[in-house]
């Protein structure tokens, strides 16, 4: 299982907050041999789009399955292993079966994917609400003209009391 990390600064951030501690669990309990096979990049486009791309000699687009469930992108493909009647001397291409999952955080949005010369293309988009987005502070004024702004007379005089 590969995880797409969206920032540089925060590692929980690549699982999304509300799965972490499910996604733990069953780390634990995953197999520990990660499986190589098809060979994969992800690459960064800007600061919001991302695509990953497989490396899928030997496949046509009828054998790929993409699918996005709960956070988790499942590419699967099935070669069937068609009727092959040439006598090979080395036959290096690999065209069996895989299953590749990506966890992506609860921003990521899967736009599409595309097939080509062999290469298998999905593209993501992060999309951080306007909540999330970082915030610049000013800084002016000191804590009196900032207290007075919320509060009121009575109020301080509360606050002084207690």
């Amino acid at each position: 299982m590969t995880y797409l990390q969206t920032t540089k600064y925060d590692p929980l951030n690549t699982l999304g907050f509300d799965r972490i501690f499910d996604r733990m669990a069953e780390l634990t309990t995953a197999p520990q041999n990660q499986q190589s096979y098809p060979p994969y990049n992800i690459t960064i486009n800007d600061d919001y789009f991302y695509t990953i791309e497989l490396a899928l000699a030997g496949f046509k687009e009828e054998d790929i399955n993409i699918e996005l469930e709960d956070g988790v992108l499942t590419i699967e493909g099935n070669s069937g292993q068609r009727e092959d009647d040439r006598e090979y001397v080395h036959k290096g291409i690999a065209a069996r079966a895989f299953t590749r999952k990506f966890t992506l955080v609860d921003t990521i949005v899967v736009c599409g994917a595309t097939f080509k010369d062999g290469i298998l293309s999905v593209y993501l988009e992060n999309i951080i609400p306007e909540e999330q987005k970082p915030k610049k502070v000013e800084i002016n004024g000191d804590f009196k003209s900032f207290h007075s702004h919320f509060t009121t007379e009575n109020d301080s005089k509360e606050f002084l009391a207690e």
